[in-house]
């Protein structure tokens, strides 16, 4: 498959494959067990772990898009910190 005209790098390419594998696994986690006892956190309402991953992901493409306009460190950088900012997410959201 020719992907060229995408200008595809390989930490786009994983940004976009953990978006995929995070929803096939929720999708999954949620036909098991749904529901998933909403809860307040530091927002101030409910939230489910489907409202926690949309946060999550939501913030995780803004880190992405902020680091590639303000910044020319290498986008893995923006991975880790995203992930650090998802897993801060699921805690106290």
């Amino acid at each position: 498959m020719n992907l060229n005209w995408m200008a595809w790098t390989k930490p786009t390419a994983t940004f976009f494959l953990i978006i995929l594998t995070l929803l096939v696994c929720m999708t999954i986690w949620e036909m098991k067990s749904p529901g998933g006892a909403p809860r307040h956190g530091v927002l101030g309402f409910e939230t489910t772990r489907g409202d926690r991953l949309f946060i999550s992901l939501l913030g995780s493409a803004y880190i992405h898009i902020f680091w590639l306009g303000l910044l020319s460190i290498n986008l893995w950088w923006a991975m880790v910190l995203s992930l650090i900012y998802a897993l801060c997410v699921f805690k106290w959201v």
